[in-house]
């Protein structure tokens, strides 16, 4: 048992640093006093409450077994403070630690009489030999290129994805920046457990002193308590909302304190309280701190609600958890071992990997914070833990992977995604054939021998066609594409077209980029069809198509057979008239040559024309085609295109926070 002089005398103030002290006269007048004596085994304490002083006794001595629980006190004003803190839970300090920004004085408290025996009767701040400055968090290389990562990947997906489904990554975002502000120097471990667990016991021991109030009643926590072993933590406490009426520090005891320098303990409410304000701190604490220990006990180590509602959500973060198995001395023989391979066997259900052969994980421990045993491994192991000062930054790397899972549906896809060459070339395919480019090809090839035979046939045949003219329109001529039932067919076919290349682009995406494909291809198929008919009239031949060099020799071949007939018949007029001599000989086999070479000279040319005729008929129908791809590209296909790429960058993002391949998704 500490001793104890008879009359120990602490003064302890508050303020704040940048006003060097100028009002402390002043707040002197308002400092707690505590007075502790030591007779006959009986330890008696000041509490200074709204200025006035009550004496409180705590029964306890050595050997004693029983709680001394008639010594009550109210945890509200047991710790004098020099100046009153902030309503939003801070103390008006610029952020620096030092001593204004910690309670001290006296604890009353129920105690035991093992209590009695581990922790002195006055808890007083005795600052240890811990870090007076201590610089921000800086987290590891990769650490931060996976936030840069994600940061990027918030920022190009919020206009595709809803503010809820990025919620966490933000929130992840922001929590990482503010403690990467905050003392690098420092390890926030919360206690967290269920009612009746011992956790508060468990905190006390932890810090050699009475600080955070047990007893029967229920629930014993009614706010977090926390308990700081050196300085410079004050940015964090007050990051976590806790005033400086239950900021504690705990009485120095050399190596077994220095071993925790740097620990910042958390005592929380129970997780299982039936105040709602009580689980609703948990919860914002729990998702603030670097680390957890879990206190279970005997009872209720399965516990549905604990496993349900935390521990398995919390397998991620695993690497900064503790679970501790209270409260073995109730077990008798060998039941500790057995309830404690129970709760290793329900953690490896839930997910949460284990580290008991040197591997990542989370520690399991038993203990008895009641009589001690156990306590000591779990201050090394803590010990240990704080001293790497890589808790913050596993804690950040576990909110990165429960971000990026909670992601992973919107971002992560097995089936190879994107348009393909054939998909492409289907879609500028269904575009010609609904602005018609085939049958534009064939009709400009049939004008084309039209032409030819116009151009290369007997006068005759000539007058034929001028009067079949006047009659009907020539057949193959092309005529705009007017008639309602066309227009119809033609843009049901360009809606058919772009659904189809939709589908396609959009397979094997995740819901909300599927989605972002499909609305750009609507988008893009808006006046689609007015435009194909624009281009097409555009693109439409000319009525007369243009003739090849050697058309000029055909018609004069053509002339020379018609003068042929107009002689000899002329010749044989006159014959038949007196006027010549008769010879039949010359001027019929002249009218039969002019007769027959006409139609020979006719069939030569259309022969010749249809090679000529086909490539002109071709390539009307590639120019229409290559026009109607051109306005289908860039009305659906490079707005597709666009998203497919914004979907392939945030994904290569993705695979950044992750850290993981694409092969692997």
């Amino acid at each position: 048992m500490t001793a104890m002089t008879d009359q120990d005398h602490t003064e302890h103030a508050e303020h704040a640093e940048h006003a060097e002290h100028a009002d402390r006269d002043d707040r002197d007048d308002d400092a707690d006093a505590e007075d502790a004596d030591t007779e006959g085994g009986e330890a008696r304490a000041v509490e200074v409450e709204d200025g006035e002083a009550e004496e409180v006794d705590v029964q306890g001595g050595p050997g004693d077994g029983q709680r001394a629980g008639e010594a009550h006190a109210r945890m509200e004003g047991t710790y004098a403070t020099g100046s009153s803190g902030r309503a939003d839970g801070t103390d008006g300090t610029d952020g620096t630690d030092g001593v204004d920004g910690w309670d001290g004085g006296l604890v009353a408290r129920r105690g035991t009489a093992a209590d009695a025996i581990r922790e002195p009767a006055a808890a007083v701040e005795n600052r240890g030999p811990g870090p007076q400055a201590s610089g921000p968090l800086v987290y590891p290389g990769a650490l931060r290129a996976r936030l840069e990562a994600l940061r990027e990947l918030v920022g190009l997906s919020r206009t595709r994805l809803d503010s809820r489904t990025l919620a966490q990554a933000g929130r992840v975002l922001d929590e990482s920046a503010v403690r990467g502000r905050l003392s690098g120097q420092h390890t926030v471990v919360a206690i967290a457990g269920a009612t009746g667990s011992g956790k508060s016991q468990l905190f006390n021991a932890l810090a050699g002193v009475v600080i955070s109030e047990t007893g029967v009643r229920r629930p014993t926590t009614a706010a977090p308590i926390v308990c700081s072993w050196s300085d410079g933590a004050l940015g964090l406490i007050e990051r976590l909302g806790i005033p400086p009426r239950l900021r504690r520090r705990p009485l120095y005891n050399g190596e077994a304190d220095a071993q925790l320098d740097g620990l910042v303990l958390v005592d929380l409410p129970d997780h299982d309280s039936a105040a709602v304000q009580h689980r609703e701190q948990v919860d914002r604490v729990l998702a603030l701190v670097d680390a957890v220990i879990w206190v279970v006990d005997p009872e209720k180590y399965a516990d549905a609600m604990l496993h349900e509602r935390y521990l398995r959500p919390m397998a991620g973060y695993a690497e900064v958890m503790f679970v501790v198995l209270n409260q073995t001395d109730r077990l008798p023989g060998e039941a500790a071992e057995q309830v404690l391979d129970d709760l290793r066997r329900l953690l490896d259900e839930d997910g949460i990997a284990l580290g008991e052969h040197g591997e990542p994980g989370a520690t399991v421990l038993g203990l008895s914070a009641l009589t001690g045993d156990g306590v000591g491994e779990l201050r090394d192991a803590v010990g240990r833990f704080v001293a790497e000062r890589r808790a913050p930054a596993r804690r950040v790397a576990a909110d990165v992977d429960v971000a990026a899972t909670g992601l992973r549906r919107v971002y992560a896809t097995r089936r190879r995604t994107g348009l393909s060459e054939e998909a492409r070339d289907d879609f500028s395919a269904r575009l010609a054939d609904a602005v018609g480019a085939t049958a534009a090809g064939e009709a400009a090839e049939r004008a084309w021998l039209r032409n030819a035979n116009r151009a290369c046939g007997t006068p005759w045949l000539r007058l034929w066609h001028w009067y079949h003219d006047l009659r009907e329109p020539p057949p193959g001529r092309l005529l705009p594409r007017t008639q309602a039932d066309e227009e119809v067919t033609a843009r049901q076919r360009v809606e058919q077209a772009v659904r189809t290349l939709a589908d396609r682009a959009s397979a094997g995406l995740p819901a909300p980029w599927a989605q972002a494909v499909r609305e750009a291809a609507v988008r893009g198929s808006q006046g689609l069809p007015e435009a194909l008919d624009q281009l097409a009239a555009r693109a439409a031949l000319p009525g007369r198509p243009p003739r090849p060099g050697w058309w000029p020799a055909a018609v004069l071949a053509q002339a020379s057979m018609t003068i042929l007939q107009v002689v000899g018949g002329l010749w044989l007029l006159g014959q038949i008239l007196g006027v010549m001599a008769p010879n039949l000989g010359v001027p019929v086999l002249l009218m039969v040559a002019g007769i027959v070479g006409g139609p020979l000279v006719e069939w030569g040319c259309r022969m010749a024309a249809r090679g000529p005729a086909r490539r002109y008929g071709t390539e009307a129908e590639r120019r229409l085609r290559e026009a109607a791809a051109a306005c289908g590209r860039a009305r659906v296909l490079d707005p597709v295109a666009a998203e497919l790429l914004r979907y392939r960058e945030v994904r290569g993002q993705y695979l950044r926070v992750t850290g993981v391949t694409a092969a692997s998704l």
